[in-house]
């Protein structure tokens, strides 16, 4: 089984590579962490936004590809700039590729409810390929290279309801320059979602997200949650590409700073049989609103 195991994961890594397709990578808790895809939600939750995201996926498969990230951001004083800086390590066997990343957003209001923002993102990609073993009949050879990169988006929404489009990679850039190519590859994104008071203590938010890149199958993904008396979140998702699985969602108010929230993904295809899934586990930090004006209604986005 572990001959299999190790056989399946070089075929996805050596496909991966050979058809230079490097993309960003995606996460079920992607309604939370929007700001690793869309530069305009800079500054959005009113408030200083830390954000932690761990992700373990195909569990079990030696090798397996895992992501964290870590993002920050902010409005400024005049609340129509929002500042932010992004940080995701993304493994897969022996690559890696981080990503450093900077936010600028500005926000005009259409009234006192709707807000539109305009974002743009620049910083560098880092591609490393680390192959111990010199013997490879595939990768001998070891990489370490940067390079520059920017996107842009839009955000518009209340604290009711929120919709985006974005590109947080525009340049179709080759990380290796070497014997084969690693091309990060132009994506596109649109996100939504909304919420519905079903009863005074209950609520109910579908989101949903596209992503669309060059040269890769576009993947769908669609989630609703149920929200209990504003501390308990839980709810399902279902991604549709050419890997579609199922997944499960909790989310949970620890204190009125502290949020922390757990999904579990089962895939559908043909690597079930190998992996017991994958795990997503988010930390999230936002510390009491401005003492001073009006309270605020409280944001679901």
């Amino acid at each position: 089984m572990n001959v299999i195991k190790k056989l399946l994961l070089l075929s996805i890594l050596f496909i991966g590579t050979t058809l230079a397709a490097q993309q960003l990578p995606q996460f079920t808790q992607y309604m939370y962490n929007t700001i690793s895809v869309n530069p305009a939600y800079a500054g959005s939750r009113e408030t200083l936004n830390v954000t932690l995201l761990h992700r373990n996926q195909w569990a079990g498969l030696e090798g397996n590809p895992r992501t964290n990230t870590l993002s920050v951001h902010t409005p400024l004083r005049n609340e129509k700039i929002g500042l932010g800086i992004s940080y995701i390590n993304d493994k897969l066997g022996f690559e890696s590729t981080n990503y450093i990343y900077g936010d600028f957003s500005y926000t005009v209001p259409f009234n006192k409810r709707v807000k539109m923002s305009f974002g743009l993102k620049g910083g560098f990609t880092n591609y490393n390929l680390n192959n111990p073993d010199s013997n490879d009949p595939f990768f001998n050879s070891n990489f370490n290279n940067w390079k520059p990169n920017f996107g842009a988006g839009i955000f518009i929404g209340s604290n009711r309801w929120y919709t985006g489009v974005s590109s947080p990679r525009i340049l179709n850039t080759d990380l290796n320059d070497g014997e084969f190519e690693a091309l990060e590859r132009n994506s596109y994104y649109a996100i939504g979602g909304v919420v519905f008071d079903l009863s005074y203590a209950v609520k109910f938010k579908p989101t949903a997200i596209a992503k669309i890149t060059n040269g890769a199958p576009a993947t769908y993904d669609l989630t609703a949650n149920f929200l209990f008396n504003d501390k308990f979140w839980v709810g399902a998702s279902y991604r549709l590409n050419d890997a579609s699985n199922f997944g499960a969602l909790l989310d949970y108010q620890i204190t009125k700073d502290f949020r922390i929230g757990y999904a579990y993904d089962l895939p559908t295809g043909t690597i079930r049989p190998y992996t017991g899934g994958t795990h997503e586990i988010i930390l999230i930090f936002e510390p009491g609103k401005r003492k001073t004006g009006p309270m605020k209604s409280p944001r679901y986005f």
